[in-house]
């Protein structure tokens, strides 16, 4: 059994899941999100992302971690604070020893689905049948989190 962390890096909100692989098999072990307040200064907003990222590797002990890229063409204005979050999310990733990987949006889709060019539902439509989840994930940051967990361990088991 291996567990994966996966996170889906934001300012307002960060996503995060935590699966299992018992070989070909994944199972979702639980997955959420970290919402900060806009009326909270930038730092107080880094450092509790900072802070939640440690509290979940302690709480279920991943062996390894996968981070979504930015993806800049979408909103470039948004752009800055992401990249802020995901620095800081790395960070947490290194300072608890993390073996870490970072996937594009394009790499998950295509891990996912087999198309790069997939779109937010067909790719949740793929984490609920990869991981035998009924219901819809929510919010789409954790299912985005847990997608970027099941192509980390997809791409490991490749060899990649």
């Amino acid at each position: 059994m291996i567990r994966v962390l996966g996170v889906d890096p934001g300012i307002a909100a960060t996503g995060w899941g935590i699966i299992e692989a018992h070989g070909s098999k994944f199972q979702s072990v639980d997955y959420g999100f970290i919402k900060t307040s806009p009326h909270d200064s930038p730092g107080k907003r880094l450092m509790i992302i900072y802070n939640t990222i440690r509290e979940i590797i302690d709480s279920y002990n991943p062996v390894k971690a996968s981070v979504e890229d930015i993806f800049f063409a979408r909103n470039k204005l948004s752009a800055i604070p992401v990249a802020q979050a995901k620095g800081v999310i790395l960070l947490a990733l290194e300072s608890k020893n993390m073996e870490t990987f970072v996937f594009t949006p394009l790499q998950i889709k295509q891990a996912l689905t087999g198309n790069g060019r997939s779109d937010k539902n067909q790719v949740q439509e793929m984490v609920k049948l990869i991981l035998g989840v009924k219901e819809k994930i929510k919010p789409d940051h954790a299912a985005d989190a847990l997608a970027a967990a099941i192509c980390c361990q997809n791409n490991s088991a490749l060899g990649v």
